[in-house]
């Protein structure tokens, strides 16, 4: 039997999320997965490297490869080491000396971090990098950034400034858009039209399912849309299309209904045509708006219980994989 060819669009935690999910049904439903990361990120340790070194930020990157990383103990082992941390070092340390006088360069950086630009500066080209990271994590994935080239995103957001809510403004960066306390009301990257991952285009046309979210709506999941020929790869691609909705609004998109998260797929790529919306019941509360909204993608609303259980709004892989299984195994 030909393996199903699944491809998942995001970036950060909700990325991640999907992909354990599918690596859980994976085996059962011999899925080929790949990922494609937004590459936007200028926060924390990717916008120190990304302002320091230049070149794509990795932390997206990374979380997607740690997710795809292998189950042998030795895979299972590097995955932790991309994923350590390294703290500051304690003022009392025997090494305190020799740093007292310098900041602490590598306090909050993640190893995985690390290696990611080291590998994009030896081998010159980061869709080469990944490939080599993956290999050394065991990964049963690919990894691929949407664009060789980072992104700002910049949104138009009204009350961004408490003292004046119903002033709009423009908020520029990845970070600063997430952690808006105003609504969002227009989303753009810049440059407005960065040359999109040739190796995503070949895996969206070869794809039998899209898979976007759960993420961060404004600054993980939409911004694929928001390449022009990511988008046109996607509306023109023979894949089926699965929309994963989040548990809970974030700070940016604080406001926005359940239904309205569909309805901002619509607005930034009109031509999207969508199969399936998946959702938590929970979430969802009443389902008839929200059945609304996916009817108006072409989609059909299928509600499972997919999120952890300690009442957080965290989708639990096994769950979401479990409730994948009857979507991405049905014919057509």
């Amino acid at each position: 039997m030909t393996a199903r060819r699944v491809v998942a669009f995001g970036g950060g935690h909700g990325l991640s999320a999907s992909l354990r999910a599918l690596r859980h049904c994976a085996p059962e439903l011999d899925l080929d997965i790949t990922a494609v990361v937004t590459v936007g990120d200028d926060g924390g340790s990717s916008g120190r490297l990304r302002a320091e070194r230049g070149g794509l930020p990795p932390g997206d990157l990374r979380q997607a490869l740690v997710a795809l990383a292998g189950d042998h103990p030795a895979t299972r082992r590097s995955a932790g080491l991309f994923q350590h941390r390294f703290a500051t070092v304690p003022a009392d340390a025997a090494c305190a000396d020799t740093v007292a006088d310098s900041a602490d360069g590598l306090a909050g950086h993640a190893v995985g971090n690390l290696v990611l630009c080291g590998l994009m500066e030896l081998l010159g080209d980061p869709v080469a990098a990944l490939e080599h990271a993956g290999a050394m994590l065991g990964a049963v994935g690919r990894v691929l950034p949407m664009s060789r080239q980072p992104v700002d995103i910049e949104a138009r957001v009204r009350g961004a400034d408490p003292a004046a809510p119903d002033e709009v403004r423009t908020v520029r960066g990845q970070h600063q858009v997430a952690v808006t306390t105003g609504r969002v009301e227009s989303l753009r990257l810049t440059p407005a039209a960065p040359p999109a991952c040739a190796e995503a285009l070949a895996a969206i046309r070869a794809a039998d399912w899209l898979i976007f979210g759960p993420g961060s709506w404004y600054t993980s999941v939409l911004p694929h849309l928001l390449v022009p020929q990511l988008a046109d790869a996607i509306v023109s691609s023979s894949a089926r299309r699965l929309v994963t909705l989040n548990l809970a609004a974030e700070k940016e998109t604080l406001g926005l209904s359940v239904a309205d998260h569909l309805a901002a797929l619509r607005w930034y790529l009109p031509e999207l045509k969508v199969d399936l919306v998946l959702a938590d019941a929970k979430a969802v509360g009443d389902p008839e708006p929200v059945e609304r909204a996916a009817e108006s993608l072409g989609a059909r609303l299928v509600l499972a219980p997919v999120a952890v259980t300690d009442g957080t709004p965290r989708h639990d892989p096994a769950v979401l994989g479990a409730a994948l299984v009857p979507v991405l195994g049905s014919d057509r």
